[in-house]
């Protein structure tokens, strides 16, 4: 958003706190912020506030918007369908469009008789997935560890582990420059792992496989058709909450979209070196596993819809908005 010409004045990456734990050690960090973006938005006076994603933080700032007159829009819909479907309600209440990017999620607030718009994958409009092909001629294995040092921290040591076990293998990793490169050094790289700040996109082109932390990196591996273990481990008293709340049966987007398994999930104590090594000896060595998998993303590339979404919520806000103003006058 900053790079399309808006004037940034805080960033959630200064925020993006994970795990209950993690949340609550830093509580008034984030009570500082809300008050913060509270009389911003009071100063600024907008007719419409647009919410994008990090629900934890914006479906507490949409009531404060909708008290005050102003028109709210939510891009990227809360992940309700995972855990909190309670919060359906409250989106409904203080939520004038909800735009969803996930094919299933449409459905999922229609069974709760609430109209949104799927409008397709942002993803879509970054990746060129004409592009890409199924090309074997790739070497080397992408590490993508996530982006936030606390998740880092407990996943590339794990995924150092693995690469040991493949001396053969040419291991990347897919560094956050944000986080530096000493902090990535610091696990005592072994000599067939390399490190590459910043290009993520790069490293799946030449990847063929990976070993990728939940999350929208799933995605991104999937749309760049690199064949893929999903990791995923966090503190234990956020994994036994967490557990006890997400009603999903899967942690990755490609299977969650997909609506069934096509690639390995490994989660908890299941994500250790030994399993995530034999899952990706299986991906390098195994035809029938690849071609399977390639034939699971080139279904999932059909069901995220074509390229545009941004471009369409926009569209649908501004006549939307439109309609509301000719409305109230």
């Amino acid at each position: 958003m900053q790079g399309a010409g808006l004037e940034l004045v805080k960033h959630y990456k200064d925020t993006a706190f994970m795990g209950f734990v993690e949340v609550a050690k830093n509580i008034r960090t984030i009570q500082g912020l809300f008050a913060f973006c509270r009389k911003d938005i009071l100063a600024y006076q907008p007719d419409a506030l647009i919410l994008v994603d990090y629900p934890g933080f914006n479906l507490r700032m949409a009531p404060f918007a909708k008290e005050n007159n102003i028109s709210v829009y939510f891009y990227i819909s809360p992940q309700v369908w995972a855990w909190k479907a309670n919060r359906v309600e409250k989106i409904r209440k203080f939520v004038d469009r909800l735009y969803v990017i996930l094919p299933f999620e449409k459905a999922f607030f229609a069974e709760r008789n609430y109209e949104v718009d799927f409008v397709g994958h942002p993803l879509l409009d970054v990746i060129d997935i004409n592009a890409i092909n199924e090309k074997e001629s790739k070497t080397k294995i992408a590490l993508l560890p996530g982006s936030r040092k606390q998740e880092i921290g407990t996943l590339l040591p794990l995924m150092i582990e693995v690469s040991k076990q493949f001396p053969e293998e040419t291991f990347e990793i897919a560094g956050v420059p944000s986080n530096g490169e000493g902090y990535y050094y610091s696990f005592n790289l072994p000599e067939n792992v390399e490190l590459t700040m910043g290009k993520t996109y790069e490293i799946l082109e030449r990847s063929k496989a990976a070993i990728v932390t939940s999350g929208t990196a799933t995605l991104e591996t999937a749309l760049f058709n690199v064949p893929q273990v999903v990791v995923y481990k966090g503190d234990w008293i956020s994994y036994q909450i967490g557990k006890r709340l997400v009603k999903i049966n899967y942690i990755s987007l490609v299977n969650l979209v997909l609506d069934r398994k096509l690639v390995e999930e490994l989660i908890q104590d299941e994500a250790n070196p030994d399993l995530i090594g034999s899952n990706l000896r299986a991906l390098l060595t195994a035809k029938k596993t690849r071609s399977n998998i390639f034939e699971g993303y080139a279904e999932l590339r059909k069901k995220l819809g074509g390229p545009g979404a941004s471009a369409r919520t926009a569209e649908l806000i501004l006549a939307h908005l439109q309609n509301h103003q000719k409305q109230v006058i």
